[in-house]
Parts: structure tokens; sequence; C-alpha cells
């Protein structure tokens, strides 16, 4: 397939907030009380939740930024692409970057929306209905076939999270962001019946659940004083670990219906991963009391499990040994792995190099997000403009350059210790100190 041919949808990229979405959704009575998007002396913008404040990192917003500007610090709205929270804008970039249509995780009330979790349960329940609200109709409203609605659950809540999954799925939204460890959190394991009602409304609904890297707000570091390059190599492991836990529990067995995306894992980890659960299964079943029905743990995971990768050359290559009915391509816009406005010409060689054919690739790059998550663009838009060729067309004239954007010259050292304030932090988090 040719590269102005590929037809693009991304199940993996990412929101930076706008300071005025819940202006339109939020009941008046809590106004006064909701986020806030407060720009600070030093020029920075962050949101205020009561005593909490969370920065706009750098590294969740580089697209079209030198990689002289990556790093861990806070900045400002003014400093990153328009496109990262401004939908109109995100079109445009979309075009350029030849992606026919996004999924877009939260970024301030982290992929859990644990942020909101109050002691006024009605006022938590009003800040993520808000949330999705604005969503679903303000920002995938704008734009109908470009973007896949995703809901926030109610985390702390497991049937009132249920209830938020039915009332979006009526709105049609199919895709609730999730932990991949509520354990980690504070809450109940996937393990515990506690979590049945969402697990029965995600099949009920036919709504995908999507656990993604460092949801648990975990990093998978060894120690602080490791390199940045540490954590950023082992981002995958967190997943690994979720794919386990959730593919041997009672959820799997009990609700055959659910549907779980590992998302932002890659996939080259995957065939050896299958190897390991049947093996495991193939040793061990008797004594564990392991029963998935008279099939192999590895035929459950192609069937409940939906895997994406950015530019995983071993993960395509072996994409028959992981499935190719579970695989989807991600963009992760705006973050730094996003290879953005470049990612099809990145994509069109891994394809070339394993010379993966026509079928094979439509599966990858559209048709198997569209069915995981319901999800038709061509009732909005004709396939003859939803092509990467077809689409950069469209985008003729739209500035792509990268270029600083930082209001002051950051030294190498300074990102090293913003990273090193942040490890020691979530280490200490995950030790209860």
């Amino acid at each position: 397939m040719k590269l102005d041919d590929l037809i693009l949808i991304s199940v993996d990229d990412h929101i930076i907030e706008p300071p005025d979405m819940f202006v339109n959704h939020l009941p008046e009575r809590y106004k006064a009380e909701a986020p806030q998007l407060v720009h600070q002396d030093d020029g920075t913008d962050v949101w205020r939740f009561r005593e909490i404040a969370i920065p706009n990192v750098a590294l969740n917003a580089v697209a079209g930024r030198p990689k002289t500007e990556y790093g861990m610090e806070p900045q400002g709205l003014d400093e990153i692409r328009p496109g990262c929270y401004d939908v109109d804008e995100r079109v445009k970039d979309m075009n350029a970057g030849g992606v026919l249509a996004s999924m877009n995780f939260p970024s301030f009330p982290g992929f859990a929306a644990r942020l909101f979790a109050t002691e006024d349960a009605d006022f938590s329940l009003a800040l993520v209905r808000a949330y999705n609200d604005w969503h679903i109709d303000e920002w995938c409203g704008a734009h109908p076939g470009r973007f896949i609605p995703m809901a926030l659950p109610v985390i702390w809540d497991a049937e009132a999270c249920a209830g938020e999954v039915r009332r979006v799925a009526a709105k049609g939204c199919h895709s609730l962001t999730f932990s991949e460890n509520p354990a980690a959190m504070g809450y109940p394991s996937f393990h515990d019946e506690y979590w049945d009602p969402l697990w029965r409304a995600l099949c009920d609904t036919g709504t995908v659940l999507n656990v993604h890297i460092g949801s648990s707000g975990r990093l998978a570091i060894p120690a602080v004083d490791s390199p940045p390059d540490v954590m950023i190599t082992l981002q995958p492991m967190n997943i690994v670990s979720a794919a386990a836990d959730l593919l041997w529990s009672r959820v799997i067995k009990q609700f055959p219906d659910i549907r779980i995306a590992l998302s932002e894992g890659g996939t080259g980890w995957i065939p050896y991963f299958l190897e390991r659960v049947d093996r495991t299964f193939e040793m061990h079943a008797t004594w564990t009391l392991q029963d998935f029905g008279g099939r192999l743990p590895s035929e459950v995971f192609r069937e409940n499990f939906l895997t994406c990768f950015i530019t995983d050359s071993l993960g395509v290559k072996l994409r028959h040994d992981i499935g190719i009915d579970n695989i989807c391509w991600e963009a992760d816009y705006p973050h730094s792995d996003s290879l953005w406005p470049d990612a099809p010409e990145h994509l069109n060689e891994v394809l070339a190099e394993h010379g993966v054919p026509d079928e094979d690739t439509r599966k990858m790059t559209h048709e198997n997000a569209m069915r995981w998550y319901s999800f038709d663009p061509f009732a909005h838009v004709p396939r003859e403009r939803a092509t990467v060729g077809a689409l950069r067309r469209a985008a003729e004239g739209h500035d792509v350059s990268v270029k600083p954007r930082s209001h002051r010259v950051i030294a190498p050292e300074e990102r090293l210790e913003s990273y090193r304030t942040r490890a020691q932090a979530a280490l200490a988090a995950a030790a209860g100190k």
C-alpha cells in the first residue's frame, strides 16, 4: 500500500485541557469549587484544585518543539502548540500528520480521574460527568468522525462508575480510561468482586476498558538515582503486569465479553508473554486451579485484549504471533514518543520492511480500532477524504515547523534535577511514606 493511501486511526493520543472546559457542563452550585487553570508569576500554568496543584509537564506537550526542550519541568499554555488544547487546531495538526481519527486520554485529572475524588460524592460525580460531557459534546462533537470519545471513570465508586459507563454509552461513547492497577491507588484489586458492577456495565454496553501505562501513578524505576532513561525504558513493564493480572483473574472467566486495551504498551513483548502464560498454564494449572474452559491463556488473550504500537518493528514482524485482529496503531500526540507530523512515513517504513500485505495493514491502521470501539468515521468523512494524502492536501499551508517555544533556556542539569525530584516523590508514595 502506498503511503498516501493509508488510513490512520490513533487509539492513544492526549489532551492538554483548556481553561474553560467546566464552564458549560458543571452545575452552577459547584463552579466556584471547580479546578482552575492558574497562570503563575514564573510564566507556567497549573491546574489548582483545593490544595493540589497539577503543572503542565513539558514531556506531555512537545509536538513541534526541539528535543532540547524535552524535560519534566512545568510550562505555560503559551509554550506549547495550540493543537494540544484547542480542538480546531488539533484537527489541523491531525490533517497535517495524516491522521483521520484519534482517541484522547486526559491529562490533569490523571488517567483514572483520582483527582476528582473528594469527601462530597455528589460533587465528585458532577466533576466526572462535566468532564465527560465536555469531552464528548464539545471536543469530539466539534468535528464528527475525527475523535473516538473516551470517558473518565468514577474510580472511587464501582456502582457509580457502572452508571456513568451506561450514561455515556447512550451518548455514543464506548471507551473508558482506567488504572492499570487500582490496588496501587488504594482501591480494591482487579480480583475483588467490588468491581463486578463495572465489568457488567462494560460488557452490556460494548465499552472497552483502557489501562494506560503509568495510570496507577507508579513509575517503574529501581532507585531514585536511576537515570531517567531507565524509567523511560521500563514504562511498558507496568502494562505487562496489568496484562498478567487481568488475564489470570476471575474477571476474564466470569465476564467473557469484557474487552481490555493495553494502551501505549507496545507489542514486541507479547509473543514471549503468550508463550510464558501458556507454559505456566501447562505446568501449574493442576494446583493453581486455573480453568479457561478448554482454551489456552494465549487464545483468551487474543479474544479479550487490544494492543497498540507507535513504530514497533518487532511487533509488526510478529503480528500473527500476537494476533492480527487485536493490534492497533497509535500516534501519542503531543507526548514525547510522538513522531508527528512524520508518523505516516515512519509507519510506512516499518510496514514496507516486513512486507505487510494490504489486508493486515488496514486492520492495524484503522479497521481494528473501528471494530473494537464501535466507531465509524466514514459516516462523517468519505473514504476518499480520509487518507493520509487527502488529509495532508487539506492541511496545505498549516505550519508544522519545529521551533523553540520555552520562555527560558533550561540547562540539562536542571532538567535532570527536576526528574529526580519527581522520581523521589513517586518512590516515596509507592513506599507509603
